[in-house]
């Protein structure tokens, strides 16, 4: 089976975006560059794990090759534009890779599609390898290299985009509906 290897390297933007009503959400990575956009749904706790960890490898790229860290990427000019449309989901991202290039100082981020093979490492361990699984290579993929001034504005982006969701609960940290929510704290009354 074929796949396909979006590329950008680097893109013209690259943004994590919602679409939908909060509580509602469908959440996106979408690279723009070249004259294509490319647009992969994901999970709300990937887009967080993701701007983690990507904070994590810029601090640690400083730690061991000495990489400067831009503070606020754009302060001045947040990109706070919408998702480019048509949003036309490629693939949904089932994992998520992450390197730092020393010899270009760049961030690589690598969505690889989910496949068959992440519904076959749930059920049966009878069949385990010795070996540890890497992800297949014929699932499509997008791979991003990222500056990491544009890493940092991804960064950025991306809590704006997860804190813009409902409001936490105050008591027990689970999302507000607008008609309020079942509190375990309040043994089950709507709070």
């Amino acid at each position: 089976m074929t796949h396909q290897v979006h590329a950008f390297e680097p893109p013209d933007r690259f943004v994590a975006g919602t679409v939908g009503t909060p509580g509602d959400r469908t959440f996106f990575l979408q690279a723009r560059g070249g004259g294509r956009v490319v647009s992969v749904a994901l999970e709300k706790v990937q887009v967080s794990l993701l701007a983690e960890k990507l904070e994590e490898l810029l601090a640690e790229a400083h730690r061991r090759f000495g990489v400067d860290l831009p503070v606020l990427a754009t302060a001045n000019d947040p990109d706070n534009d919408p998702l480019d449309t048509p949003v036309d989901e490629e693939f949904r991202v089932g994992t998520l890779g992450l390197a730092f290039d020393v010899d270009t100082a760049t961030v690589i981020i690598e969505a690889i599609a989910a496949g068959e093979g992440e519904q076959e490492l749930i059920g049966d361990d009878d069949d385990a390898d010795d070996e540890a699984e890497e992800p297949d290579d014929d699932l499509d993929r997008l791979r991003v290299r990222l500056t990491p001034e544009a890493t940092r504005a991804f960064i950025d982006r991306a809590r704006r985009v997860l804190s813009a969701g409902r409001p936490p609960c105050p008591l027990c940290g689970q999302p507000l509906d607008p008609k309020g929510h079942l509190c375990p704290r309040h043994n089950g009354y709507h709070r």
